[in-house]
């Protein structure tokens, strides 16, 4: 694969750009912090990070908050779980090809975001 093709970037952990797109996906918000802290000069992984910080964050949040609404609260959970998934492998998919991918709301909150740390 060719350095400049888009996609195939290295970055300044040394990954690929689709690479570390993928990986910032992959255990949740949880690699998305981590990736974000030691990713110094790539974009696209910092958004794919980014990204996976404010959406994989917010599923936790609201699946913690709905255990504590009864039946309701147990019903919604349910149904995130599988939301989650398709979310998580769509994401994971989508920045390994290496697409800069945008969820409706949380690709511009991303983006927002690391403009704002610049």
């Amino acid at each position: 694969m060719v350095q400049g093709t888009p996609g195939m970037k290295k970055s300044s952990t040394g990954l690929q750009e689709n690479v570390g797109g993928l990986l910032a996906y992959l255990v949740g918000f949880i690699s998305g912090i981590v990736l974000l802290l030691v990713e110094k000069e790539n974009e696209t992984i910092r958004f794919h990070a980014m990204q996976s910080i404010i959406v994989f964050g917010a599923i936790f949040i609201l699946s913690i908050v709905l255990n504590f609404i009864p039946v309701i609260g147990f019903i919604i959970s349910l149904l995130i779980g599988p939301v989650a998934l398709v979310l998580w492998l769509l994401l994971m998919f989508k920045a390994y090809q290496g697409e800069r991918y945008h969820l409706p709301m949380a690709g511009k909150m991303a983006e927002d975001q690391l403009r704002k740390m610049h």
